[in-house]
């Protein structure tokens, strides 16, 4: 796949078949990330890989009951060693970084068969605890990543090119 193929097939998985991810594969999603780039060169990201089915259910609970995460053979969870730099445009670096680099994992991921999806609704607390977080990381995402259950063969629902590119001015 090239990737605009890649970004077209891209979505949000949320069930995934009961298959491990070969460690290989695990292995160049989390490159992908470790390539993207970040303000400064400061790679505040830091990602934990978490297998066991005992601690993704957990996470699973702390991410508001969203089961389907424990369902993932893999939950990557994103954080964030950071120093609260603040760029020129007034926007912390951090999770503008992380995403940027989750970006790339979703990309790779579909580009290796498997299907993510972007975890935002969690108790950041309870992450910590159940991971052994410190407490001045941040935890910005949680993602699931595993084969998909389906494939979404539909266009994606998105406003118009028309509606969202403005040319040189609002």
């Amino acid at each position: 796949m090239n990737v605009f193929e890649v970004i077209r097939k891209r979505s949000s998985i949320r069930s995934f078949i009961n298959k491990p991810v070969e460690e290989e594969k695990i292995r160049l999603v989390l490159e992908a990330g470790r390539l993207a780039p970040s303000a400064k060169n400061l790679q505040e990201w830091r990602f934990i890989v978490v297998k066991k089915w005992e601690v993704r259910q957990k996470l699973a609970y702390a991410a508001n009951r969203q089961l389907f995460i424990g369902e993932a053979p893999i939950v990557i969870v994103a954080c964030a060693v950071t120093n609260e730099y603040v760029m020129s445009c007034g926007q912390l670096c951090y999770p503008i970084d992380v995403a940027i680099a989750l970006d790339h994992i979703s990309l790779a991921a579909v580009e290796l068969g498997l299907g993510t999806c972007w975890i935002g609704a969690f108790n950041e607390s309870k992450v910590k605890e159940i991971l052994k977080i410190p407490k001045e990381v941040r935890v910005v995402q949680l993602m699931p990543i595993g084969y998909p259950a389906y494939e979404l063969v539909k266009e994606k629902d998105r406003l118009p090119f028309e509606k969202i590119v403005k040319i040189e001015k609002w």
